[in-house]
């Protein structure tokens, strides 16, 4: 991932070895858990624009792009053209027009035919992008289980959005989201929401849609 270095990735299954008890290794889990989850946001947001980059230019639906595209070429193509013409008086015959096209169109085709191709390659990244995620996201749980998730548990009820203003924007709110999920679905807390739209927000919304939400979504221990 860009900006993480091999030199900074972080072996989460370590870190249970440790002094947990100690204050100054509490503090050390959340600056490990911070940098893993910015390692994990990363890894997300690449993740999300290439899963975007495939919807729009290879599902089934993408041939409509392709032609809508090829014929915005088309008409910069002869804009070009023309402004050219204007400016240095030059007046091609209607032959080179056509050859010109012609050749666009050809171009075209062998893009189109190599389409496949590209689309394999695209979800080659797909697959290791989702793979370096939910590693990374792996980690960020095993470091929250000696870190965050005690702190909530001492300090529930506790909302999604004071959770966050506690850590003054540290974390994505989404990757809280995330977190606190996993106890969840433990059983060891329990999510309530005010509002039947808030309980089918799905875990992957990006941080401005989870916002609107962050203040009613309440987390109970339950032990």
């Amino acid at each position: 991932m860009p900006g993480v270095s091999k030199n900074e990735e972080i072996n989460a299954e370590h870190i249970n070895h440790d002094n947990v008890g100690s204050h100054q290794h509490h503090t050390r889990l959340y600056e490990l858990l911070k940098q893993r989850e910015q390692y994990w946001w990363q890894a997300r947001q690449q993740l999300l624009i290439r899963k975007e980059r495939k919807m729009v230019w290879y599902s089934e639906n993408s041939l409509m792009m392709w032609l809508l595209w090829q014929l915005v070429g088309y008409v910069v193509v002869a804009m070009v053209l023309m402004l050219i013409s204007n400016l240095l008086g030059i007046v091609l015959p209607l032959w080179q027009y056509i050859a010109l096209f012609v050749l666009q169109t050809v171009i075209f085709v062998f893009m189109l035919m190599a389409k496949g191709r590209a689309a394999n390659k695209l979800q080659h990244k797909i697959d290791k992008d989702e793979m370096v995620s939910e590693e990374a996201f792996n980690e960020m749980v095993i470091l929250a289980k000696d870190s965050l998730f005690p702190d909530v548990h001492a300090n529930a009820p506790i909302s999604l959005k004071q959770l966050y203003d506690y850590f003054e924007g540290q974390f994505h709110l989404t990757s809280l989201h995330r977190l606190l999920q996993k106890e969840v679905d433990t059983g060891r807390l329990l999510l309530t929401q005010q509002r039947l739209d808030a309980s089918i927000l799905p875990p992957d919304l990006a941080d401005d849609e989870l916002d609107d939400h962050a203040s009613e979504m309440i987390y109970k221990s339950m032990i």
